[in-house]
C-alpha cells in the first residue's frame, strides 16, 4: 500500500504519462511479488517452473495487447468527458472513483461466472491448478477487453478526472497481482475491506460451495452481496475448474483462444 501511494503520488506530482507509468508499475509489482513467492511461499508446489513462466509470458503479452486495444476508446472517452475542473478535490474524487470501479469490476467478474456465454471467456483464467503472480495474466483476450470496457467506461462517463483514474489504476494493478501471489501473508481484520491472497484462493477453488470472492481489489462487495466464504485459516480444498474437462489446458494457447467459438458439449459452471 505504501508503494501504491508513493508511486501514484509521484505520478500525479511529476505529471507522468499514465500509460508508461502504469506499465512500469506492472513489472515492478510482478518482480517484487515473485521475490516474495520465493521467500515466503504459501505452497511451494504452486511456484511456476521455467516452462510455465515462458507460457504465462505468452498470455501476459496477449493480455497487455488486449488491454491496450480496449484502452483506445476508453482514453478517447476520458479525454472527451473528463472535466478540466473537477467538481471535487482529488482527495475526495479518488475514493469515489475507486468505489465505482470496484463495484463495476465485481459485477462483470460475477457475471463472468454466472452467465454461460461469459464463462466461456472467463473460465480460461481458472484452468491452472495453482495460483501465483505469474498466472494472473492467463486470460482470454476478449475477457480482458470486456472487463476493461465494463470497469473504465463508467468512470469516464461519470466524469472523473484523468489523475483520479491514474491513481485508481495503480491501486487496481497492485491488488490484481497481490491477490494472486503465492505468498503466506495474513491481513486479519483488513480482509473485511481489502481482497487478499487468503480470500482470492477461495475464489479459485474447484469446490463450488466454497468458491466466491469476486472482488479483486475490495472485499466489501462480497460482504454486501453474500459471496464472502472465507474464515480465518480456511484453505481451498483444491484449485482449478469445477469441471476440468470443459476447457483446453493452459498450454494449448491456440485452442484456448478459439474455445469460445466451439459448440458447447458440457454445461458451463
Amino acid at each position: 500500500m505504501l508503494a501504491v501511494v508513493t508511486y501514484a503520488g509521484a505520478g500525479l506530482i511529476l505529471d507522468w504519462d499514465p500509460g508508461p507509468a502504469s506499465f512500469g508499475f506492472v513489472f515492478a509489482t510482478i518482480f517484487y511479488l515473485a521475490i516474495l513467492e520465493f521467500i515466503i511461499p504459501y505452497q511451494r508446489a504452486w511456484q511456476p517452473s521455467g516452462r510455465e513462466w515462458g507460457l504465462y509470458a505468452v498470455y501476459f503479452v496477449l493480455t497487455v495487447s488486449a488491454g491496450a486495444f480496449a484502452q483506445l476508446p476508453v482514453a478517447a472517452a476520458v479525454a472527451a468527458l473528463s472535466p478540466l475542473d473537477p467538481a471535487l478535490p482529488l482527495w475526495a474524487e479518488i475514493p469515489l472513483a475507486l468505489l465505482l470501479s470496484s463495484l463495476a469490476s465485481y459485477a462483470i467478474h460475477r457475471a463472468g461466472h454466472d452467465i454461460p456465454l461469459l464463462w466461456r471467456l472467463h473460465g480460461v483464467h481458472h484452468v491452472p491448478d495453482k495460483v501465483n503472480v505469474a498466472n494472473n495474466g492467463v486470460n482470454h483476450v476478449f475477457d480482458v477487453v470486456l472487463s476493461q470496457f465494463a470497469v473504465q467506461l463508467p468512470l469516464a462517463l461519470a466524469g472523473f478526472s484523468a489523475p483520479s483514474l491514474y491513481a485508481v489504476g495503480i491501486f487496481v494493478i497492485a491488488q490484481g497481482y497481490f491477490v494472486h501471489a503465492n505468498i503466506d501473508v495474513r491481513l486479519g481484520w483488513l480482509n473485511q475491506l481489502l481482497a487478499s491472497p487468503e480470500l482470492h484462493r477461495m475464489h479459485h477453488s474447484c469446490d463450488r460451495s466454497e468458491a466466491g470472492h469476486f472482488g479483486s481489489d475490495l472485499s466489501i462487495w462480497d460482504r454486501l452481496f453474500g459471496s464472502y466464504t472465507w474464515r480465518p485459516d480456511r484453505r481451498p480444498r483444491g484449485i482449478g475448474l469445477f469441471d476440468p474437462g470443459s476447457f483446453p489446458r493452459t498450454g494449448a494457447v491456440f485452442s484456448t483462444l478459439i474455445h469460445p467459438l466451439r459448440p458447447r458439449t458440457k454445461r458451463a459452471p
